[in-house]
């Protein structure tokens, strides 16, 4: 069975507001640093999803955003579809984040943080890409990308 979730790279300064997932221990993400966003509930569109979750999980209410692309993840047992956003702007206050740490990241330092294989490809893709995207990416067993597939078209 397939989900649905949201994740937005919040921008601000030339920086990314990224979540270190470190407080949950059956995490698939635990130790991993992605943005911020998680599964829609019932009858939520993707901006639905994407602003209550980054109001739960940072504090801040989005003001501008864009949708950037569709991404299928599929492992054992699993797949998702991943509705990507960047943001430009919010207010608000931050507040602590049950999920880990969040901390703003120079873009130029995030692909050297703990990622994902496949997150390093769409972030790429955020910042080289101004058009829509649909990334697939199938992942094996211990977290190995084996396959990654960009509107369509084999990347590896």
């Amino acid at each position: 069975m397939a989900f649905l979730t949201t994740l937005c790279y919040i921008e601000k300064d030339g920086k990314y507001l990224m979540l270190h997932r470190v407080s949950k221990q059956h995490d698939i993400n635990h130790g991993k640093w992605i943005g911020v966003g998680g599964k829609f509930e019932e009858n939520e569109s993707p901006e639905e999803c994407l602003l209550r979750e980054v109001k739960e999980e940072t504090g801040y209410t989005l003001t501008s955003w864009k949708f950037r692309g569709i991404v299928t993840f599929i492992s054992p047992g699993a797949m998702e579809y991943m509705h990507l956003f960047t943001a430009d702007g919010f207010t608000g206050d931050a507040v602590d984040c049950d999920e880990g740490e969040l901390a703003w990241i120079p873009k130029a330092q995030v692909p050297e943080l703990n990622l994902w294989e496949g997150d390093r490809i769409f972030l790429k893709l955020l910042i080289e890409r101004e058009s829509f995207f649909s990334l697939k990416l199938v992942y094996g067993e211990g977290d190995r990308l084996m396959e990654a597939k960009l509107d369509g078209k084999n990347l590896m």
